[in-house]
């Protein structure tokens, strides 16, 4: 993307704190604003903001405290162990409206790039909301209703929506980015966000790639079956832990190699000579996988309906393989050897147009 602006915006991007999934997908973003002439500053906290600092070590960054939310460790309450965080999320997000209003003040700020925080919106300055799920899945239809009302109530206060899918019946996320009503303010559709280039290699390296995200326990308890199971494989095995501030060393198995985190390159030169990758069906990452055209076999963060919908849908597809985490993981593991995967070729809309046109306005 060539530099377009005559003006060098300075840009504040913020991913929510729910995984890392929404801190990797705001890095193509970064890349293309940078490239494009723009000063970007991240504002984020822990190993979301610790990623970012990785990937972008000359950028600024401020300290954005995250929403903290807490989860059960039995699917079956896990919806409702958000439902009584709602009033510390609600307090979370007219907080960090007020520190936006006074850090677009501060840091002459001309353009806001949200990625599901919910408070980043002001009438100072043009706002844009990232979010795949503009319908949420829920196991009760009065609870999507609910939080249905409550998610195009904030997104309204936008001046757009970015939804990382494709429109049209060819797309990723189905039901979660193409709800029979869209919000009331512009939708774009913007294509899915990777910060991985597809390569060819003809070298494999392992067998089975493990990365490991999302919420805590969840991410730990993953973790232990993975490595019980690990010895069985007869396998080479990379496991990478998902925990990028961490230094904690784990005493691996003889046929793996575990370790807490891989930058962007190193990461992508992974997935090409693995495999298979094995990873929680978060959106993000089935975004990545598919872009590098790898056979994955996912595992849903139990009681997350998202990842679950997305996981049995993408298997219905053949575009993956998927199978709960209570299951027989090593059953499965062999199982998907025989899957007839056919995966797709992600082709569409352009996100350095999308960022052209909109800035382009402003000028």
């Amino acid at each position: 993307m060539q530099r377009i602006f005559i003006h060098k915006y300075k840009v504040l991007i913020a991913p929510l704190d729910w995984g890392l999934g929404h801190a990797t997908r705001c890095i193509p973003v970064i890349r293309l604003l940078q490239q494009a002439g723009c000063e970007v500053i991240v504002a984020s906290s822990g190993d979301q903001l610790t990623l970012l600092k990785h990937e972008f070590p000359q950028l600024k960054t401020i300290f954005l405290s995250g929403y903290n939310m807490h989860y059960s460790k039995h699917k079956r309450w896990l919806v409702f162990k958000i439902l009584e965080q709602i009033p510390k999320i609600l307090l979370s997000i007219r907080r960090e409206n007020n520190w936006l209003k006074k850090t677009v003040k501060e840091l002459d700020i001309d353009f806001v790039i949200s990625d599901n925080r919910f408070g980043l919106y002001t009438k100072q300055v043009p706002c844009i909301f990232i979010t795949h799920q503009l319908s949420i899945e829920a196991p009760y239809n009065w609870i999507k209703y609910l939080l249905q009302r409550v998610n195009y109530k904030y997104i309204k206060r936008f001046t757009e929506c970015w939804v990382p899918d494709f429109e049209g019946s060819f797309n990723i996320a189905g039901n979660l980015s193409h709800p029979n009503k869209l919000p009331a303010v512009p939708v774009k559709y913007i294509g899915a966000l990777s910060r991985f280039e597809l390569q060819e290699t003809n070298k494999q390296k392992f067998d089975y790639l493990v990365i490991l995200s999302g919420p805590e326990p969840q991410r730990t308890l993953l973790e232990k079956k993975i490595l019980s199971i690990a010895p069985h494989l007869n396998n080479s095995v990379l496991i990478i832990r998902g925990k990028p501030a961490s230094t904690e060393k784990i005493i691996a198995p003889v046929n793996c190699t575990i370790l807490n985190h891989l930058p962007t390159m190193q990461l992508q030169q992974a997935i090409a000579q693995s495999k298979f990758i094995i990873s929680r069906s978060g959106y993000t990452t089935v975004m990545e996988v598919l872009a590098m055209q790898k056979k994955s076999i996912l595992i849903p963060t139990p009681g997350q309906t998202e990842q679950e919908y997305l996981a049995k849908r993408l298997f219905n597809q053949n575009w993956c393989y998927s199978c709960n985490q209570n299951e027989d993981l090593l059953t499965h593991i062999n199982l998907a050897k025989e899957f007839q995967y056919c995966l797709p070729v992600l082709e569409g809309p352009s996100l350095s147009k999308t960022i052209q046109a909109f800035f382009s306005r402003y000028q």
